[in-house]
């Protein structure tokens, strides 16, 4: 899973299959913002979910 990019803000994922968490880091430009968690069941998440958690921040901070 590759980062993604919306309004110079970068969405890098990362996640645990062990634990079944995750979490997408938010940079603006090279900057470290703040890091969104979340769950998931399977052997990975889902893209959609990221995406998802990604357009909500997107729409919580006027992005």
């Amino acid at each position: 899973m590759g980062a993604i990019e919306r309004s110079g803000y970068r969405f890098v994922p990362e996640y645990s299959v062990i634990q079944q968490n995750g979490a997408i880091h938010v940079y603006n430009k090279e900057e470290f913002i703040e890091e969104i968690k979340f769950q998931f069941t399977g052997k990975f998440p889902e893209m959609d979910k990221i995406e998802d958690l990604v357009d909500q921040y997107c729409e919580l901070h006027n992005l």
